[in-house]
Protein backbone atom coordinates (compact mmCIF):
# COMPACT_ATOMS: atom_id res chain seq x y z
CA UNK A 1 0.00 0.00 0.00
CA UNK A 2 2.84 2.36 0.80
CA UNK A 3 4.37 1.97 -2.65
CA UNK A 4 1.00 2.35 -4.36
CA UNK A 5 0.38 5.59 -2.50
CA UNK A 6 3.91 6.77 -3.28
CA UNK A 7 3.59 6.00 -7.01
CA UNK A 8 0.14 7.57 -7.21
CA UNK A 9 1.17 10.82 -5.53
CA UNK A 10 4.48 11.05 -7.43
CA UNK A 11 2.78 10.34 -10.77
CA UNK A 12 0.12 12.98 -10.12
CA UNK A 13 2.67 15.63 -9.20
CA UNK A 14 4.84 14.70 -12.22
CA UNK A 15 1.90 15.15 -14.58
CA UNK A 16 1.11 18.52 -13.05
CA UNK A 17 4.72 19.68 -13.39
CA UNK A 18 5.03 18.44 -16.97
CA UNK A 19 1.73 20.01 -17.97
CA UNK A 20 3.08 23.27 -16.58
CA UNK A 21 6.68 23.17 -17.79
CA UNK A 22 6.22 21.97 -21.39
CA UNK A 23 4.07 24.97 -22.39
CA UNK A 24 6.37 27.19 -20.34
CA UNK A 25 9.39 26.03 -22.34
CA UNK A 26 7.65 26.98 -25.61
CA UNK A 27 6.65 30.31 -24.15
CA UNK A 28 10.23 31.03 -23.07
CA UNK A 29 11.50 30.24 -26.60
CA UNK A 30 8.99 32.68 -28.11
CA UNK A 31 9.83 35.36 -25.55
CA UNK A 32 13.55 34.86 -26.14
CA UNK A 33 13.04 35.22 -29.91
CA UNK A 34 11.00 38.40 -29.49
CA UNK A 35 13.48 39.83 -27.01
CA UNK A 36 16.43 39.17 -29.31
CA UNK A 37 14.67 40.76 -32.30
CA UNK A 38 13.84 43.83 -30.22
CA UNK A 39 17.48 44.06 -29.12
CA UNK A 40 18.67 43.67 -32.71
CA UNK A 41 16.31 46.37 -33.92
CA UNK A 42 17.57 48.69 -31.23
CA UNK A 43 21.20 47.90 -32.10
CA UNK A 44 20.42 48.31 -35.82
CA UNK A 45 19.06 51.81 -35.29
CA UNK A 46 22.09 52.69 -33.14
CA UNK A 47 24.50 51.45 -35.81
CA UNK A 48 22.41 53.20 -38.45
CA UNK A 49 22.85 56.44 -36.57
CA UNK A 50 26.61 55.93 -36.55
CA UNK A 51 26.59 55.16 -40.30
CA UNK A 52 24.35 58.08 -41.31
CA UNK A 53 27.16 60.50 -42.17
CA UNK A 54 28.99 57.89 -44.19
CA UNK A 55 25.91 56.86 -46.15
CA UNK A 56 24.81 60.43 -46.81
CA UNK A 57 28.26 61.26 -48.30
CA UNK A 58 29.29 63.66 -45.54
CA UNK A 59 32.05 61.46 -44.09
CA UNK A 60 35.63 60.75 -44.94
CA UNK A 61 37.68 57.60 -45.25
CA UNK A 62 38.55 57.85 -41.55
CA UNK A 63 34.83 57.64 -40.72
CA UNK A 64 34.54 54.41 -42.75
CA UNK A 65 37.45 52.92 -40.86
CA UNK A 66 35.92 53.88 -37.53
CA UNK A 67 32.54 52.48 -38.54
CA UNK A 68 34.14 49.19 -39.65
CA UNK A 69 35.85 48.98 -36.29
CA UNK A 70 32.53 49.63 -34.50
CA UNK A 71 30.60 46.91 -36.30
CA UNK A 72 33.51 44.47 -35.87
CA UNK A 73 33.47 45.03 -32.13
CA UNK A 74 29.70 44.55 -32.05
CA UNK A 75 29.90 41.36 -34.09
CA UNK A 76 32.71 39.99 -31.93
CA UNK A 77 30.75 40.68 -28.72
CA UNK A 78 27.40 39.20 -29.79
CA UNK A 79 28.36 36.74 -32.54
CA UNK A 80 26.24 38.59 -35.07
CA UNK A 81 26.93 39.45 -38.70
CA UNK A 82 26.48 43.12 -39.66
CA UNK A 83 26.32 44.57 -43.17
CA UNK A 84 25.83 48.20 -44.16
CA UNK A 85 24.24 48.83 -47.55
CA UNK A 86 23.96 52.12 -49.38
CA UNK A 87 20.85 53.63 -50.92
CA UNK A 88 21.45 51.80 -54.20
CA UNK A 89 21.44 48.43 -52.42
CA UNK A 90 25.19 47.90 -52.76
CA UNK A 91 27.27 46.41 -49.93
CA UNK A 92 29.37 49.10 -48.28
CA UNK A 93 30.72 47.47 -45.10
CA UNK A 94 30.54 43.93 -43.64
CA UNK A 95 31.87 42.09 -40.64
CA UNK A 96 32.33 39.02 -42.83
CA UNK A 97 35.64 39.36 -44.73
CA UNK A 98 34.40 36.94 -47.41
CA UNK A 99 31.68 39.34 -48.50
CA UNK A 100 32.32 41.26 -51.72
CA UNK A 101 32.09 45.01 -51.31
CA UNK A 102 29.71 46.47 -53.88
CA UNK A 103 27.59 43.30 -54.09
CA UNK A 104 23.95 43.94 -54.90
CA UNK A 105 21.67 43.20 -51.91
CA UNK A 106 18.38 44.36 -53.41
CA UNK A 107 17.44 40.74 -54.02
CA UNK A 108 17.23 40.24 -50.25
CA UNK A 109 13.56 40.76 -49.24
CA UNK A 110 14.45 42.37 -45.93
CA UNK A 111 16.85 44.82 -47.59
CA UNK A 112 14.31 45.73 -50.26
CA UNK A 113 11.71 46.35 -47.57
CA UNK A 114 14.05 48.49 -45.49
CA UNK A 115 14.93 50.60 -48.56
CA UNK A 116 11.20 51.35 -48.68
CA UNK A 117 11.50 52.90 -45.15
CA UNK A 118 10.03 49.79 -43.43
CA UNK A 119 12.06 47.92 -40.82
CA UNK A 120 12.04 44.16 -41.40
CA UNK A 121 12.69 41.26 -39.00
CA UNK A 122 12.11 37.55 -38.91
CA UNK A 123 13.68 34.20 -39.67
CA UNK A 124 14.52 32.78 -43.06
CA UNK A 125 16.63 29.97 -44.52
CA UNK A 126 20.11 30.66 -45.83
CA UNK A 127 22.09 28.53 -48.28
CA UNK A 128 25.33 29.17 -46.39
CA UNK A 129 24.34 29.63 -42.71
CA UNK A 130 21.18 27.59 -42.32
CA UNK A 131 18.25 29.42 -40.73
CA UNK A 132 18.95 33.07 -39.99
CA UNK A 133 17.31 35.48 -37.60
CA UNK A 134 17.54 38.91 -39.22
CA UNK A 135 16.78 42.58 -38.65
CA UNK A 136 17.02 45.18 -41.38
CA UNK A 137 16.43 48.87 -40.53
CA UNK A 138 16.53 51.90 -42.82
CA UNK A 139 19.12 54.63 -42.23
CA UNK A 140 17.45 57.97 -42.74
CA UNK A 141 19.15 61.22 -43.60
CA UNK A 142 16.37 63.68 -43.16
CA UNK A 143 13.46 62.34 -45.20
CA UNK A 144 15.69 60.33 -47.53
CA UNK A 145 16.70 56.66 -47.06
CA UNK A 146 20.48 56.80 -47.14
CA UNK A 147 20.99 53.05 -46.67
CA UNK A 148 20.24 49.95 -44.64
CA UNK A 149 21.82 48.24 -41.65
CA UNK A 150 21.17 44.51 -41.49
CA UNK A 151 22.08 42.32 -38.54
CA UNK A 152 21.76 38.56 -38.77
CA UNK A 153 22.06 35.82 -36.17
CA UNK A 154 22.10 32.08 -36.69
CA UNK A 155 18.75 30.69 -35.47
CA UNK A 156 20.77 28.20 -33.43
CA UNK A 157 21.63 31.08 -31.08
CA UNK A 158 17.96 31.32 -30.15
CA UNK A 159 17.86 27.53 -29.68
CA UNK A 160 20.90 27.65 -27.42
CA UNK A 161 19.43 30.39 -25.26
CA UNK A 162 16.04 28.65 -25.12
CA UNK A 163 17.76 25.38 -24.24
CA UNK A 164 19.60 27.14 -21.44
CA UNK A 165 16.28 28.33 -20.06
CA UNK A 166 14.87 24.84 -20.51
CA UNK A 167 17.79 23.37 -18.58
CA UNK A 168 16.96 25.76 -15.78
CA UNK A 169 13.37 24.52 -15.91
CA UNK A 170 14.61 20.93 -15.80
CA UNK A 171 16.63 21.70 -12.69
CA UNK A 172 13.57 23.25 -11.07
CA UNK A 173 11.50 20.27 -12.23
CA UNK A 174 14.01 17.85 -10.71
CA UNK A 175 14.06 19.72 -7.40
CA UNK A 176 10.26 19.81 -7.39
CA UNK A 177 10.07 16.07 -8.08
CA UNK A 178 12.54 15.29 -5.30
CA UNK A 179 10.51 17.43 -2.92
CA UNK A 180 7.32 15.76 -4.11
CA UNK A 181 8.78 12.28 -3.59
CA UNK A 182 9.94 13.19 -0.08
CA UNK A 183 6.52 14.62 0.75
CA UNK A 184 4.84 11.53 -0.73
CA UNK A 185 7.10 9.22 1.31
CA UNK A 186 6.28 11.14 4.49
CA UNK A 187 2.55 11.17 3.75
CA UNK A 188 2.45 7.50 2.75
CA UNK A 189 4.40 6.56 5.88
CA UNK A 190 2.06 8.60 8.09
CA UNK A 191 -0.89 6.65 6.65
CA UNK A 192 0.55 3.15 6.32
CA UNK A 193 2.62 3.00 9.52
CA UNK A 194 -0.44 3.08 11.83
CA UNK A 195 -2.13 0.55 9.55
CA UNK A 196 0.90 -1.77 9.77
CA UNK A 197 0.88 -1.44 13.56
CA UNK A 198 -2.83 -2.24 13.59
CA UNK A 199 -2.20 -5.22 11.32
CA UNK A 200 0.45 -6.55 13.71
CA UNK A 201 -2.00 -6.15 16.59
CA UNK A 202 -4.66 -8.12 14.72
CA UNK A 203 -2.12 -10.86 13.97
CA UNK A 204 -1.20 -11.08 17.67
CA UNK A 205 -4.89 -11.21 18.59
CA UNK A 206 -5.50 -13.93 15.99
CA UNK A 207 -2.68 -15.97 17.51
CA UNK A 208 -4.45 -15.88 20.90
CA UNK A 209 -2.66 -12.97 22.60
CA UNK A 210 -5.59 -11.14 24.22
CA UNK A 211 -3.25 -8.71 26.00
CA UNK A 212 -2.44 -7.03 22.65
CA UNK A 213 -3.70 -3.46 22.25
CA UNK A 214 -3.47 -1.20 19.20
CA UNK A 215 -1.82 2.22 19.35
CA UNK A 216 -4.73 4.68 19.46
CA UNK A 217 -2.68 7.83 20.12
CA UNK A 218 -0.73 8.24 16.86
CA UNK A 219 -1.67 8.54 13.21
CA UNK A 220 -4.61 10.14 11.38
CA UNK A 221 -7.87 10.67 13.24
CA UNK A 222 -9.64 7.90 11.33
CA UNK A 223 -6.87 5.38 12.14
CA UNK A 224 -6.97 6.34 15.84
CA UNK A 225 -10.74 5.82 15.86
CA UNK A 226 -10.28 2.42 14.20
CA UNK A 227 -7.62 1.48 16.77
CA UNK A 228 -9.95 2.43 19.64
CA UNK A 229 -12.70 0.28 18.12
CA UNK A 230 -10.19 -2.57 17.79
CA UNK A 231 -9.19 -2.22 21.45
CA UNK A 232 -12.84 -2.22 22.53
CA UNK A 233 -13.43 -5.35 20.48
CA UNK A 234 -10.32 -6.97 22.00
CA UNK A 235 -11.48 -6.14 25.52
CA UNK A 236 -14.87 -7.68 24.79
CA UNK A 237 -13.42 -10.82 23.20
CA UNK A 238 -10.91 -11.18 26.03
CA UNK A 239 -13.71 -10.94 28.59
CA UNK A 240 -15.88 -13.44 26.73
CA UNK A 241 -13.03 -15.93 26.39
CA UNK A 242 -12.15 -15.55 30.07
CA UNK A 243 -15.79 -16.12 31.04
CA UNK A 244 -16.03 -19.15 28.78
CA UNK A 245 -12.89 -20.64 30.25
CA UNK A 246 -14.08 -19.96 33.78
CA UNK A 247 -17.50 -21.34 32.93
CA UNK A 248 -16.05 -24.51 31.43
CA UNK A 249 -13.74 -25.01 34.40
CA UNK A 250 -16.44 -24.37 36.99
CA UNK A 251 -19.03 -26.46 35.19
CA UNK A 252 -16.71 -29.44 34.78
CA UNK A 253 -15.79 -29.24 38.46
CA UNK A 254 -19.29 -28.72 39.85
CA UNK A 255 -21.03 -31.27 37.64
CA UNK A 256 -18.60 -33.96 38.67
CA UNK A 257 -19.85 -34.04 42.31
CA UNK A 258 -23.60 -34.61 41.73
CA UNK A 259 -22.87 -37.05 38.91
CA UNK A 260 -20.54 -39.04 41.18
CA UNK A 261 -23.09 -39.00 44.00
CA UNK A 262 -25.84 -40.06 41.59
CA UNK A 263 -23.74 -42.94 40.29
CA UNK A 264 -22.88 -44.13 43.83
CA UNK A 265 -26.51 -44.01 44.96
CA UNK A 266 -27.65 -46.02 41.96
CA UNK A 267 -24.83 -48.55 42.39
CA UNK A 268 -25.79 -49.05 46.05
CA UNK A 269 -29.46 -49.35 45.14
CA UNK A 270 -28.67 -52.02 42.54
CA UNK A 271 -26.71 -54.00 45.13
CA UNK A 272 -29.42 -53.68 47.81
CA UNK A 273 -32.49 -54.23 45.65
CA UNK A 274 -32.40 -58.03 46.12
CA UNK A 275 -31.92 -58.31 49.91
CA UNK A 276 -32.92 -54.85 51.20
CA UNK A 277 -35.70 -53.33 49.10
CA UNK A 278 -36.36 -50.57 51.62
CA UNK A 279 -32.72 -49.50 51.61
CA UNK A 280 -32.69 -49.60 47.82
CA UNK A 281 -35.78 -47.41 47.74
CA UNK A 282 -34.05 -44.88 50.00
CA UNK A 283 -31.01 -44.89 47.73
CA UNK A 284 -33.21 -44.34 44.70
CA UNK A 285 -34.95 -41.44 46.44
CA UNK A 286 -31.55 -39.97 47.27
CA UNK A 287 -30.57 -40.42 43.63
CA UNK A 288 -33.73 -38.54 42.65
CA UNK A 289 -32.73 -35.69 44.96
CA UNK A 290 -29.29 -35.59 43.35
CA UNK A 291 -30.98 -35.57 39.94
CA UNK A 292 -33.06 -32.55 40.93
CA UNK A 293 -29.95 -30.83 42.24
CA UNK A 294 -28.15 -31.62 38.99
CA UNK A 295 -31.09 -30.29 36.99
CA UNK A 296 -31.08 -26.98 38.91
CA UNK A 297 -27.36 -26.69 38.45
CA UNK A 298 -27.54 -27.31 34.69
CA UNK A 299 -30.46 -24.92 34.24
CA UNK A 300 -28.56 -22.17 36.06
CA UNK A 301 -25.42 -22.79 34.04
CA UNK A 302 -27.35 -22.74 30.77
CA UNK A 303 -29.10 -19.51 31.69
CA UNK A 304 -25.80 -17.77 32.48
CA UNK A 305 -24.11 -19.21 29.38
CA UNK A 306 -26.88 -18.03 27.07
CA UNK A 307 -26.87 -14.49 28.43
CA UNK A 308 -23.08 -14.02 28.76
CA UNK A 309 -21.81 -11.50 26.22
CA UNK A 310 -25.32 -10.44 25.21
CA UNK A 311 -27.24 -7.26 25.89
CA UNK A 312 -30.89 -8.34 26.13
CA UNK A 313 -33.58 -5.72 25.82
CA UNK A 314 -35.13 -4.49 29.05
CA UNK A 315 -38.77 -3.70 29.44
CA UNK A 316 -41.02 -2.09 32.02
CA UNK A 317 -42.46 -4.74 34.38
CA UNK A 318 -45.18 -4.46 36.98
CA UNK A 319 -43.26 -5.27 40.15
CA UNK A 320 -46.35 -5.24 42.38
CA UNK A 321 -48.17 -7.83 40.27
CA UNK A 322 -45.13 -10.11 39.81
CA UNK A 323 -44.19 -10.19 43.50
CA UNK A 324 -47.79 -10.99 44.54
CA UNK A 325 -48.04 -13.74 41.92
CA UNK A 326 -44.79 -15.38 43.10
CA UNK A 327 -45.92 -15.14 46.72
CA UNK A 328 -49.17 -16.93 45.81
CA UNK A 329 -47.17 -19.67 44.08
CA UNK A 330 -44.85 -20.24 47.05
CA UNK A 331 -47.46 -19.96 49.79
CA UNK A 332 -48.55 -23.65 49.61
CA UNK A 333 -44.91 -24.81 49.82
CA UNK A 334 -44.34 -22.59 52.84
CA UNK A 335 -47.54 -23.88 54.50
CA UNK A 336 -46.36 -27.50 54.09
CA UNK A 337 -43.26 -26.63 56.14
CA UNK A 338 -45.20 -24.74 58.74
CA UNK A 339 -43.73 -21.40 57.60
CA UNK A 340 -45.79 -18.24 57.26
CA UNK A 341 -45.26 -16.31 54.04
CA UNK A 342 -46.20 -12.65 54.41
CA UNK A 343 -46.19 -9.91 51.77
CA UNK A 344 -46.03 -6.13 52.00
CA UNK A 345 -46.19 -4.77 48.47
CA UNK A 346 -47.01 -1.20 47.48
CA UNK A 347 -49.37 -0.70 44.58
CA UNK A 348 -48.32 0.62 41.15
CA UNK A 349 -44.63 -0.28 41.33
CA UNK A 350 -42.96 -0.45 37.90
CA UNK A 351 -39.30 -0.94 37.00
CA UNK A 352 -37.00 -1.90 34.12
CA UNK A 353 -35.90 -5.53 33.93
CA UNK A 354 -35.02 -8.29 31.52
CA UNK A 355 -38.16 -10.31 30.75
CA UNK A 356 -38.57 -13.10 33.33
CA UNK A 357 -35.70 -11.84 35.51
CA UNK A 358 -37.74 -10.61 38.50
CA UNK A 359 -39.67 -13.89 38.69
CA UNK A 360 -36.46 -15.92 38.88
CA UNK A 361 -34.89 -13.53 41.40
CA UNK A 362 -37.89 -13.76 43.76
CA UNK A 363 -38.07 -17.55 43.33
CA UNK A 364 -34.39 -18.01 44.22
CA UNK A 365 -34.62 -15.74 47.26
CA UNK A 366 -37.80 -17.41 48.55
CA UNK A 367 -36.40 -20.90 47.89
CA UNK A 368 -33.26 -20.08 49.88
CA UNK A 369 -35.32 -18.53 52.69
CA UNK A 370 -37.58 -21.58 52.98
CA UNK A 371 -34.48 -23.79 52.92
CA UNK A 372 -33.19 -22.33 56.20
CA UNK A 373 -36.60 -21.65 57.85
CA UNK A 374 -37.90 -23.80 60.68
CA UNK A 375 -41.49 -24.57 61.53
CA UNK A 376 -43.17 -21.47 62.95
CA UNK A 377 -40.79 -19.02 61.22
CA UNK A 378 -41.96 -16.18 59.03
CA UNK A 379 -40.66 -15.20 55.59
CA UNK A 380 -41.62 -11.69 54.54
CA UNK A 381 -41.60 -10.33 50.98
CA UNK A 382 -41.70 -6.53 50.60
CA UNK A 383 -41.63 -4.25 47.58
CA UNK A 384 -41.32 -0.46 47.77
CA UNK A 385 -39.79 2.60 46.17
CA UNK A 386 -36.17 3.17 47.16
CA UNK A 387 -34.18 6.18 45.94
CA UNK A 388 -34.27 6.01 42.11
CA UNK A 389 -35.46 2.42 41.93
CA UNK A 390 -37.83 -0.23 43.19
CA UNK A 391 -36.56 -2.55 45.92
CA UNK A 392 -37.77 -6.07 46.61
CA UNK A 393 -36.71 -7.69 49.94
CA UNK A 394 -37.06 -11.32 51.03
CA UNK A 395 -36.49 -11.47 54.81
CA UNK A 396 -36.21 -14.72 56.73
CA UNK A 397 -35.69 -15.71 60.38
CA UNK A 398 -32.93 -18.21 59.75
CA UNK A 399 -29.40 -18.26 61.19
CA UNK A 400 -28.10 -15.54 58.84
CA UNK A 401 -24.54 -15.55 57.49
CA UNK A 402 -21.13 -14.72 58.77
CA UNK A 403 -20.05 -11.20 57.71
CA UNK A 404 -17.07 -12.54 55.76
CA UNK A 405 -19.40 -14.82 53.77
CA UNK A 406 -21.84 -12.13 52.66
CA UNK A 407 -19.54 -10.82 49.90
CA UNK A 408 -18.89 -14.34 48.57
CA UNK A 409 -22.44 -15.57 48.43
CA UNK A 410 -23.04 -14.37 44.85
CA UNK A 411 -19.98 -16.16 43.44
CA UNK A 412 -20.72 -19.09 41.16
CA UNK A 413 -20.79 -22.46 42.98
CA UNK A 414 -19.86 -20.92 46.31
CA UNK A 415 -21.62 -22.44 49.29
CA UNK A 416 -21.18 -21.62 52.93
CA UNK A 417 -19.42 -24.34 54.91
CA UNK A 418 -22.45 -24.71 57.19
CA UNK A 419 -25.04 -24.57 54.39
CA UNK A 420 -27.59 -27.40 54.21
CA UNK A 421 -26.81 -30.22 51.82
CA UNK A 422 -28.53 -30.19 48.47
CA UNK A 423 -27.83 -26.64 47.28
CA UNK A 424 -26.23 -26.10 43.88
CA UNK A 425 -24.30 -22.92 44.65
CA UNK A 426 -25.60 -21.39 41.43
CA UNK A 427 -28.87 -19.77 42.53
CA UNK A 428 -27.48 -16.50 43.88
CA UNK A 429 -25.06 -16.26 40.96
CA UNK A 430 -28.09 -16.41 38.66
CA UNK A 431 -29.80 -13.71 40.74
CA UNK A 432 -26.81 -11.40 40.48
CA UNK A 433 -26.43 -12.05 36.74
CA UNK A 434 -30.07 -11.30 35.98
CA UNK A 435 -29.94 -8.17 38.10
CA UNK A 436 -26.86 -6.87 36.31
CA UNK A 437 -28.51 -7.49 32.94
CA UNK A 438 -31.49 -5.48 34.22
CA UNK A 439 -29.27 -2.59 35.32
CA UNK A 440 -29.84 -3.04 39.07
CA UNK A 441 -27.93 -4.39 42.04
CA UNK A 442 -28.33 -7.03 44.77
CA UNK A 443 -27.40 -7.21 48.45
CA UNK A 444 -27.35 -9.69 51.31
CA UNK A 445 -27.47 -8.27 54.84
CA UNK A 446 -27.96 -9.83 58.24
CA UNK A 447 -31.00 -8.52 60.08
CA UNK A 448 -30.31 -6.05 62.87
CA UNK A 449 -33.46 -6.72 64.93
CA UNK A 450 -32.97 -10.48 65.24
CA UNK A 451 -31.31 -13.41 63.45
CA UNK A 452 -32.09 -13.83 59.81
CA UNK A 453 -31.10 -12.61 56.37
CA UNK A 454 -32.39 -9.74 54.26
CA UNK A 455 -31.91 -10.58 50.55
CA UNK A 456 -32.74 -7.62 48.34
CA UNK A 457 -32.72 -6.52 44.71
CA UNK A 458 -33.08 -2.95 43.45
CA UNK A 459 -34.26 -2.42 39.87
CA UNK A 460 -34.06 0.92 38.04
CA UNK A 461 -37.17 2.83 37.01
CA UNK A 462 -35.38 4.66 34.16
CA UNK A 463 -32.27 3.87 32.06
CA UNK A 464 -28.97 4.94 33.60
CA UNK A 465 -27.17 7.98 32.03
CA UNK A 466 -24.43 5.70 30.67
CA UNK A 467 -26.99 3.89 28.57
Amino acid sequence: MKWRLLLAMTGLISMVLLAQDIPLAGYLRRIENERLIADLQRDGFLLGGAAENLLSGESSTETMVDLQSTIDLYAAADGARVVIIDAAGKLLLSTDRSDVIGEDYTNRPEVAKALQRNPASGERPSDTAGNLLYVAVPVLSGAVVAGVVRITFPASVIDDRANEKARGLLVVLGISLIGAVLAAVFLAASITSPLRRLQRSTEHLASGDFTERADDEHGPKEIRSLARSFNSMTERISGLVAKQRAFAGDASHQLRTPLTALRLQLERASVMVGHDPEGARERIEAAGAETERLQRLIEGLLMIARSDGTDPERMVVDVSVIVRERADVWEPFAAERGVRLLTSVADGLHALAVPGALEQIVDNYVDNALGVAEEGDTVTITALHQHNGVAVHVIDEGPGMKPEHLSQAFDRFWRAPDAPHGGSGIGLAVVQHLTQLSGGWVELNNRTDRSGLDASVVLPVTPSPAE
